[in-house]
Protein backbone atom coordinates (compact mmCIF):
# COMPACT_ATOMS: atom_id res chain seq x y z
CA UNK A 1 0.00 0.00 0.00
CA UNK A 2 1.04 3.65 -0.76
CA UNK A 3 2.15 5.73 1.94
CA UNK A 4 1.50 9.83 2.58
CA UNK A 5 5.01 10.39 0.79
CA UNK A 6 4.59 8.59 -2.16
CA UNK A 7 0.83 10.23 -2.63
CA UNK A 8 1.92 13.54 -2.51
CA UNK A 9 4.84 12.37 -4.56
CA UNK A 10 2.73 11.04 -7.69
CA UNK A 11 -0.31 13.55 -7.52
CA UNK A 12 -1.22 16.14 -10.36
CA UNK A 13 -3.13 18.03 -6.97
CA UNK A 14 -2.13 21.50 -6.21
CA UNK A 15 0.29 20.10 -2.47
CA UNK A 16 -1.94 22.49 -0.85
CA UNK A 17 -5.09 20.98 -1.90
CA UNK A 18 -3.20 17.53 -1.34
CA UNK A 19 -2.11 17.87 1.44
CA UNK A 20 -5.87 19.30 3.36
CA UNK A 21 -7.85 16.47 1.57
CA UNK A 22 -5.18 13.64 3.34
CA UNK A 23 -5.29 15.42 6.57
CA UNK A 24 -9.31 14.87 6.05
CA UNK A 25 -8.81 11.22 5.44
CA UNK A 26 -5.81 10.35 7.88
CA UNK A 27 -8.60 11.64 10.57
CA UNK A 28 -11.02 9.71 9.23
CA UNK A 29 -9.62 6.82 8.81
CA UNK A 30 -7.23 6.59 11.15
CA UNK A 31 -7.72 9.07 13.69
CA UNK A 32 -4.19 10.33 13.05
CA UNK A 33 -3.70 14.17 13.14
CA UNK A 34 -2.61 16.64 10.54
CA UNK A 35 0.91 16.77 12.15
CA UNK A 36 0.93 12.77 10.81
CA UNK A 37 0.98 14.21 7.40
CA UNK A 38 4.86 14.42 8.51
CA UNK A 39 5.47 12.26 11.13
CA UNK A 40 3.74 9.42 9.89
CA UNK A 41 4.29 10.04 5.84
CA UNK A 42 6.07 6.66 5.23
CA UNK A 43 3.64 4.50 6.87
CA UNK A 44 1.55 2.45 4.30
CA UNK A 45 -2.00 3.54 4.51
CA UNK A 46 -5.10 1.38 4.55
CA UNK A 47 -6.90 0.47 0.57
CA UNK A 48 -10.07 2.07 1.83
CA UNK A 49 -8.31 5.49 2.58
CA UNK A 50 -6.36 5.17 -0.62
CA UNK A 51 -9.25 4.82 -2.63
CA UNK A 52 -11.43 7.70 -0.97
CA UNK A 53 -8.34 9.66 -1.80
CA UNK A 54 -8.00 8.75 -5.50
CA UNK A 55 -11.96 9.58 -5.27
CA UNK A 56 -11.26 12.90 -3.86
CA UNK A 57 -8.57 13.54 -5.80
CA UNK A 58 -10.31 12.88 -9.33
CA UNK A 59 -13.15 15.63 -8.00
CA UNK A 60 -10.71 18.08 -7.32
CA UNK A 61 -8.51 17.96 -10.42
CA UNK A 62 -11.88 18.49 -12.17
CA UNK A 63 -12.47 21.82 -10.30
CA UNK A 64 -14.89 20.72 -7.09
CA UNK A 65 -14.03 22.75 -4.29
CA UNK A 66 -11.33 21.74 -1.26
CA UNK A 67 -14.27 22.59 1.30
CA UNK A 68 -17.10 20.39 -0.78
CA UNK A 69 -15.08 17.46 -0.89
CA UNK A 70 -13.83 17.72 3.06
CA UNK A 71 -17.10 19.21 4.24
CA UNK A 72 -15.99 21.46 6.50
CA UNK A 73 -13.98 25.24 6.60
CA UNK A 74 -12.41 26.87 9.16
CA UNK A 75 -13.68 30.39 9.52
CA UNK A 76 -12.91 33.18 11.67
CA UNK A 77 -12.18 31.23 15.00
CA UNK A 78 -14.25 28.16 14.18
CA UNK A 79 -14.83 25.22 12.28
CA UNK A 80 -17.89 24.98 9.97
CA UNK A 81 -19.66 21.90 8.12
CA UNK A 82 -20.55 23.15 4.33
CA UNK A 83 -21.64 21.82 1.13
CA UNK A 84 -22.89 22.18 -2.30
CA UNK A 85 -26.47 24.13 -0.52
CA UNK A 86 -24.17 26.92 0.82
CA UNK A 87 -21.74 29.30 -0.17
CA UNK A 88 -17.87 28.42 0.91
CA UNK A 89 -17.31 31.29 3.71
CA UNK A 90 -14.20 33.47 2.43
CA UNK A 91 -11.38 35.00 4.36
CA UNK A 92 -12.13 38.51 3.30
CA UNK A 93 -16.05 37.55 4.93
CA UNK A 94 -13.78 37.58 8.46
CA UNK A 95 -14.03 41.59 8.01
CA UNK A 96 -17.57 41.67 8.82
CA UNK A 97 -17.27 39.61 12.16
CA UNK A 98 -14.03 41.81 13.35
CA UNK A 99 -16.46 45.15 12.43
CA UNK A 100 -19.26 43.98 13.81
CA UNK A 101 -17.22 42.71 17.64
CA UNK A 102 -15.12 45.95 17.45
CA UNK A 103 -19.08 47.86 17.36
CA UNK A 104 -20.43 45.62 20.10
CA UNK A 105 -17.61 46.30 22.13
CA UNK A 106 -18.02 50.04 22.28
CA UNK A 107 -21.56 49.71 22.41
CA UNK A 108 -21.02 47.37 25.27
CA UNK A 109 -20.09 50.66 27.11
CA UNK A 110 -23.35 52.73 26.19
CA UNK A 111 -25.30 49.73 28.46
CA UNK A 112 -26.44 47.40 25.55
CA UNK A 113 -26.06 44.30 28.07
CA UNK A 114 -27.53 41.67 25.34
CA UNK A 115 -27.31 43.13 21.74
CA UNK A 116 -29.50 42.13 19.14
CA UNK A 117 -27.80 40.92 15.54
CA UNK A 118 -29.53 39.90 12.72
CA UNK A 119 -27.58 38.05 10.27
CA UNK A 120 -29.26 37.75 6.50
CA UNK A 121 -28.12 35.54 4.09
CA UNK A 122 -26.50 33.38 6.64
CA UNK A 123 -25.79 30.27 4.51
CA UNK A 124 -23.86 27.72 6.55
CA UNK A 125 -24.15 30.28 9.55
CA UNK A 126 -20.33 31.82 9.09
CA UNK A 127 -21.19 35.34 10.02
CA UNK A 128 -24.05 34.92 12.74
CA UNK A 129 -22.19 32.11 14.66
CA UNK A 130 -18.75 33.37 14.60
CA UNK A 131 -20.22 36.51 16.12
CA UNK A 132 -22.05 34.34 18.79
CA UNK A 133 -18.97 32.20 19.62
CA UNK A 134 -17.44 35.48 20.11
CA UNK A 135 -19.49 37.50 22.16
CA UNK A 136 -21.63 35.12 23.95
CA UNK A 137 -24.20 38.04 25.55
CA UNK A 138 -25.09 38.59 21.92
CA UNK A 139 -28.75 37.49 20.83
CA UNK A 140 -28.16 36.23 17.16
CA UNK A 141 -31.11 35.75 14.31
CA UNK A 142 -30.21 34.05 11.25
CA UNK A 143 -32.18 34.47 7.98
CA UNK A 144 -31.64 32.42 4.85
CA UNK A 145 -34.13 31.63 2.21
CA UNK A 146 -33.13 28.61 1.55
CA UNK A 147 -34.03 25.29 4.01
CA UNK A 148 -31.12 23.59 3.23
CA UNK A 149 -28.74 26.60 3.83
CA UNK A 150 -30.71 26.54 7.61
CA UNK A 151 -30.22 22.78 7.73
CA UNK A 152 -26.68 23.61 7.72
CA UNK A 153 -26.49 26.77 9.54
CA UNK A 154 -28.59 24.85 12.67
CA UNK A 155 -25.98 21.91 12.30
CA UNK A 156 -22.85 24.08 12.40
CA UNK A 157 -24.68 25.98 15.36
CA UNK A 158 -25.37 22.19 17.31
CA UNK A 159 -21.76 21.28 16.67
CA UNK A 160 -20.59 25.09 17.98
CA UNK A 161 -22.76 24.86 21.46
CA UNK A 162 -24.34 27.94 20.36
CA UNK A 163 -27.89 27.25 21.76
CA UNK A 164 -29.52 30.60 21.75
CA UNK A 165 -28.94 31.80 18.18
CA UNK A 166 -32.26 31.44 16.38
CA UNK A 167 -33.31 30.91 13.05
CA UNK A 168 -35.54 32.03 10.58
CA UNK A 169 -36.57 31.15 6.99
CA UNK A 170 -37.05 34.04 4.53
CA UNK A 171 -36.33 36.49 1.55
CA UNK A 172 -34.67 39.49 4.07
CA UNK A 173 -36.68 40.66 6.38
CA UNK A 174 -39.86 38.71 5.20
CA UNK A 175 -41.63 37.83 9.01
CA UNK A 176 -38.88 39.28 10.34
CA UNK A 177 -40.68 41.52 13.12
CA UNK A 178 -37.96 42.36 16.09
CA UNK A 179 -35.47 45.20 16.27
CA UNK A 180 -31.70 44.91 15.94
CA UNK A 181 -28.53 46.76 17.09
CA UNK A 182 -26.74 45.10 14.08
CA UNK A 183 -27.82 43.88 11.06
CA UNK A 184 -25.49 42.38 8.82
CA UNK A 185 -25.37 40.28 5.13
CA UNK A 186 -23.14 39.50 2.72
CA UNK A 187 -25.81 39.36 -0.17
CA UNK A 188 -25.74 37.95 -3.59
CA UNK A 189 -23.41 41.05 -5.65
CA UNK A 190 -21.87 39.43 -8.57
CA UNK A 191 -23.73 40.92 -11.24
CA UNK A 192 -25.33 38.70 -14.10
CA UNK A 193 -23.19 37.61 -16.65
CA UNK A 194 -20.25 38.34 -14.63
CA UNK A 195 -16.88 35.89 -16.05
CA UNK A 196 -16.33 34.98 -12.63
CA UNK A 197 -19.47 33.10 -12.06
CA UNK A 198 -17.77 30.69 -14.86
CA UNK A 199 -14.17 30.39 -13.34
CA UNK A 200 -12.39 28.09 -10.04
CA UNK A 201 -15.49 27.38 -6.81
CA UNK A 202 -17.70 30.02 -8.04
CA UNK A 203 -18.62 27.23 -10.95
CA UNK A 204 -19.94 24.62 -8.06
CA UNK A 205 -21.65 27.06 -5.56
CA UNK A 206 -25.17 27.83 -5.66
CA UNK A 207 -25.61 30.64 -7.65
CA UNK A 208 -28.62 32.12 -5.80
CA UNK A 209 -25.87 33.01 -3.60
CA UNK A 210 -23.72 34.53 -5.52
CA UNK A 211 -25.27 36.50 -7.83
CA UNK A 212 -28.72 38.75 -7.59
CA UNK A 213 -29.13 37.55 -12.22
CA UNK A 214 -29.56 41.79 -12.00
CA UNK A 215 -26.41 44.37 -11.60
CA UNK A 216 -24.89 43.37 -8.34
CA UNK A 217 -26.66 46.32 -6.58
CA UNK A 218 -30.64 44.54 -6.12
CA UNK A 219 -30.05 43.46 -2.70
CA UNK A 220 -28.50 45.70 -1.32
CA UNK A 221 -31.26 48.19 -2.50
CA UNK A 222 -33.99 45.53 -0.43
CA UNK A 223 -31.69 45.53 2.05
CA UNK A 224 -31.13 49.60 2.73
CA UNK A 225 -34.95 50.19 2.47
CA UNK A 226 -36.02 47.81 5.02
CA UNK A 227 -33.24 47.98 7.40
CA UNK A 228 -34.46 51.17 8.57
CA UNK A 229 -37.51 49.98 10.64
CA UNK A 230 -35.59 47.38 12.25
CA UNK A 231 -32.70 48.75 13.50
CA UNK A 232 -32.51 50.37 16.98
CA UNK A 233 -31.09 53.89 17.48
CA UNK A 234 -27.78 54.26 17.15
CA UNK A 235 -27.64 50.50 15.66
CA UNK A 236 -25.32 49.34 12.60
CA UNK A 237 -26.04 48.07 9.67
CA UNK A 238 -22.98 46.88 7.69
CA UNK A 239 -22.66 44.11 4.62
CA UNK A 240 -19.78 42.70 2.37
CA UNK A 241 -19.45 44.12 -1.34
CA UNK A 242 -17.97 43.25 -4.70
CA UNK A 243 -14.23 44.46 -5.19
CA UNK A 244 -15.45 46.97 -7.16
CA UNK A 245 -19.00 48.39 -5.79
CA UNK A 246 -17.60 50.54 -3.01
CA UNK A 247 -18.95 53.24 -4.57
CA UNK A 248 -22.61 52.21 -5.57
CA UNK A 249 -23.03 50.81 -2.18
CA UNK A 250 -22.41 53.65 -0.29
CA UNK A 251 -24.75 56.13 -2.67
CA UNK A 252 -27.40 53.66 -1.86
CA UNK A 253 -26.88 53.99 1.64
CA UNK A 254 -27.04 57.63 1.07
CA UNK A 255 -30.05 57.14 -0.46
CA UNK A 256 -31.61 55.75 2.16
CA UNK A 257 -30.89 58.54 4.72
CA UNK A 258 -28.28 56.38 6.81
CA UNK A 259 -25.49 58.42 8.34
CA UNK A 260 -21.99 57.99 9.55
CA UNK A 261 -21.53 55.92 5.82
CA UNK A 262 -17.68 54.21 6.22
CA UNK A 263 -15.81 52.21 3.44
CA UNK A 264 -14.14 49.54 5.29
CA UNK A 265 -10.47 47.59 3.77
CA UNK A 266 -9.94 43.86 3.23
CA UNK A 267 -6.37 42.73 3.93
CA UNK A 268 -5.45 42.93 0.61
CA UNK A 269 -6.12 46.97 0.94
CA UNK A 270 -9.83 46.18 -0.89
CA UNK A 271 -12.98 48.59 0.28
CA UNK A 272 -15.18 45.35 0.68
CA UNK A 273 -17.31 46.17 3.27
CA UNK A 274 -19.60 49.46 3.74
CA UNK A 275 -21.12 50.62 6.99
CA UNK A 276 -23.33 52.81 8.55
CA UNK A 277 -25.95 53.83 11.08
CA UNK A 278 -29.13 55.29 11.09
CA UNK A 279 -29.60 59.33 10.58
Amino acid sequence: MPSISELLQTTALDKVDAKVLLANLIEKHLGWPKSSLISRDRDSLPQALVDDWLDLEKKRLLGHPVAYLTGKKEFFNIELTVGPGVLIPRPETELLVELVIDFLDLANGCQISAPKVLDLGTGSGAIGLAIAKNIPRALVTCVDISTGALAIAKRNAELLDLKTVQFHQGSWFDGVTDKFDVIVSNPPYIPRGDQHLSMGDLRFEPSSALTDNQDGLSAYRQIFQQAQTHLNAGGLILVEHGYDQSEAVCQLLTDCKFVDIKAHLDLAGIKRAASAKLG
